[in-house]
């Protein structure tokens, strides 16, 4: 087994990026980041799937997030890199896997930003102004708020103005987003206390049809698709902001643990207050249709219901706080992701333009033409869900199989956060991945799977055309695992429970089998063909060492 030293990415600055960056600005961007919508929609929606049974699928997608979230920990502080997730399975597999993760994770992040911009449309329906912006439809999940034409126009002019904000310097702009952040972790706390406490109603977990009406495929569902897994992602934001860290190596994995304890603790607490706050008359006879699911601000509609209007007042703010932050930061995000892949040679070196401020401007107009065009498709805030949510995982999958490589490859590498146990996390964290793909369900993955191809023809044409005069080694050798992966998933989903087969191959549970035989395959066998510790060396310092500036930490 090699153990040669491969040349860390230097934790100065990138060429026109800039180190200002402390822990709490890190911690905060990955809560804030957490923080948003999910905490004003998460508990309606996966009530709506789940019944009270919801609590246990948090349970289970806490568990899952927490189990994706530490490898993250310890790839950032070994490659404090800007749009880490983006580049981490670049240093293990090379240009093509590189590639094809890099798209997964600009996909990812670009998306977040136009689903937090629906969720202040709808919280914003409360006010006469704005009622004409959305119309209730009857959706497979059930009645959902949905943009009309008037309403599609303000979600552009926001959009606008979370990009502009942008366009400050990273500084100013973690300033702003800390500021939020207290203000985001304050409000949810204050609605448990106050809804939960004086409003305590234990006959809500056996109401309308059940505890648990759909059983375990309800509350698996739910993780996915009830905006669980959605509401509990942005651990990453640290990694992405890695290469503006004043001292990444000792606090981006603090950054990501700390910030995924945070999320976890209180979405669990805000599904238990809204369930045992909600009023008997808006529960109905089934959970799915009770009169609760066409509330546009299900929390701000409770306050109100229950007598509390000083912190409806509250929570309409907060409709706009939270999922604004939340926006800020991902368009951030999906700045920087871009501003990686360019220097990785995989899109188009206009990319790594910044302004005076040191801001990828140009990745911010990219990130804002795509948050616009998603607004077409996916008019409502659950229905993009579904696709953030496997877009993020099959990003996060990423990780786990760089862990592995590194792990095998650079055992003795220097690593400020070491993960106990890497061996089995490791593995499990991809295993995990999977499952929350494929319980997201075939409605949503095959959508996934042509944003994929259509990510591949750019990353083509930016070849053919030599948009970026930087053209990474493909290491097809190292990626053979890859197309196997991406079918073999998209046809376990197709087959199983969650797929649209009325007698599916893979019934419940015997899908979960089959998803982590096949996961173990995949992982062990892109392990075993990964580059070599010289071929990492050599990608780490050609893309990373000679591409950016190494100038003195800042203390």
């Amino acid at each position: 087994m090699a153990t040669s030293k491969t040349p860390v990415p230097p934790v100065g600055s990138s060429a026109g990026l800039k180190r200002e960056i402390g822990f709490i600005g890190l911690l905060w961007a990955s809560t804030g980041s957490i923080i948003g919508s999910g905490w004003l929609f998460g508990a309606k929606d996966a009530l709506q799937i789940a019944g009270p049974a919801a609590i246990i699928s948090w349970v289970i997608g806490g568990v899952c997030i927490l189990i994706l979230a530490l490898p993250h920990a310890e790839l950032g502080g070994m490659y404090p890199v800007s749009g880490g997730t983006a580049r981490f399975p670049h240093y293990a597999f090379g240009g093509a896997v590189g590639a094809s993760f890099g798209w997964f994770s600009w996909l990812q992040a670009a998306t977040v930003a136009p689903i937090e911009v629906q969720a202040i449309i709808n919280y914003a329906g409360h006010y006469s102004f704005a009622k004409s912006w959305l119309v209730i439809k009857q959706t497979a999940a059930g009645p959902q708020p949905t943009l009309t034409g008037s309403g599609l126009t303000v979600a552009i002019l926001l959009m606008a103005f979370v990009t502009a904000i942008n366009f400050l310097s990273i500084r100013k702009l973690a300033n702003v987003n800390s500021a939020a952040t207290w203000w985001k972790v304050g409000v949810p706390l204050l609605t448990i206390f106050m809804l939960a406490v004086f409003n305590f109603h234990p006959g809500n977990f056996t109401a309308a049809n059940g505890f648990d009406p759909d059983g375990v495929k309800g509350i698996l569902s739910a993780v996915s698709t009830g905006g669980i897994v959605f509401a509990l992602l942005g651990f990453e934001q640290a990694d992405q902001l890695a290469g503006e860290s004043k001292n990444p190596k000792r606090d981006i994995p603090r950054a990501v643990i700390g910030s995924t304890v945070i999320g976890v603790f209180i979405y669990l607490l805000v599904q238990f207050a809204f369930l045992v706050a909600l009023p008997a008359s808006q529960v109905g006879t089934t959970w799915k249709n009770g009169l609760y699911t066409a509330m546009t601000g299900p929390f701000a509609d409770i306050a109100t219901l229950v007598g509390f209007g000083w912190l409806a007042s509250i929570l309409y703010i907060d409709a706009l706080i939270s999922p604004g932050g939340t926006a800020l930061i991902y368009v951030t995000a999906s700045s920087r992701v871009s501003y990686g892949l360019s220097r990785n040679g995989y899109v188009p070196v206009v990319f790594e333009k910044t302004n005076k401020a040191g801001v990828p401007w140009v990745g911010l107009v990219a990130a804002f033409v795509m948050g616009c065009i998603c607004f077409l498709p996916f008019p409502t805030w659950q229905s993009i869900v579904g696709l953030i949510t496997s877009a993020s995982v099959l990003m996060y999958a990423g990780a786990p199989l760089a862990l592995g490589v590194f792990r095998r490859r650079l055992p003795d590498e220097e690593r400020p956060y070491r993960l106990p146990g890497a061996t089995v996390m490791s593995p499990l964290a991809f295993v995990v991945a999977n499952l929350l793909i494929m319980w997201t369900g075939w409605g949503t993955d095959w959508k996934l799977g042509i944003a994929i191809l259509i990510g591949y023809l750019i990353l083509v044409g930016n070849r053919v055309f030599k948009l970026n005069p930087l053209k990474p080694q493909m290491d097809w050798k190292a990626a053979q695992w890859l197309p196997v992966y991406l079918v073999g998933m998209g046809l376990i989903v197709y087959l199983s429970d969650f797929g649209p087969l009325a007698h599916p191959w893979f019934p419940l549970y015997w899908d979960i089998v089959a998803t982590a035989v096949f996961s173990a395959i995949i992982y062990y066998w892109a392990v075993h063909v990964s580059l070599t510790s010289d071929e990492i060396n050599k990608v780490v310092h050609s893309a990373v060492v000679e591409a950016e500036e190494i100038i003195p930490q800042s203390s």
